[in-house]
């Protein structure tokens, strides 16, 4: 058997309960509770508990979580951040470089360069033996 459903309800608990029940029979069905009788119950919840007071009176328990001040078990969402920064990545080093070719015919040819990106070694040396015939 439940442990909660066999203990008696305390009699706050009870007189708040009667003051939910007339008001709700005086107003249509999803009427916001006034903000007194909120108050009375998050007064209760800290004496009593929050399922304690939430479950007999039919209130929305994380409701009434929230009032008490609890910290709730979902995550927060984070704010958005107002302004982003985006940091562009260091450049990186320039590397210097010589290579030299030479032909069995005694052509020479010598590339220097100072780059992020090494050039097309291929097309270059094709376009070499072209010229070299």
């Amino acid at each position: 058997m439940n442990r909660k459903s066999t203990s008696p309800i305390p009699e706050p608990i009870v007189q708040l309960q009667r003051q939910l029940d007339q008001f709700r029979s005086t107003q249509q069905r999803r009427t916001k509770l006034p903000e007194s009788l909120w108050q009375a119950a998050v007064e209760l919840a800290r004496q009593h508990g929050v399922y304690s007071v939430a479950h007999p009176l039919r209130l929305d328990y994380m409701g009434l979580k929230k009032r008490l001040g609890e910290p709730s078990n979902h995550r927060r969402k984070a704010p958005r951040p107002a302004f982003v920064e985006l940091i562009a990545p260091h450049p990186a080093t320039l590397e210097e470089c010589v290579v030299e070719f030479e032909s069995s015919r005694g052509g020479k040819m010598r590339i220097q360069w100072k780059a992020t990106a090494p050039p097309d070694w291929a097309s270059l040396l094709r376009a070499w033996r072209d010229t070299q015939g």
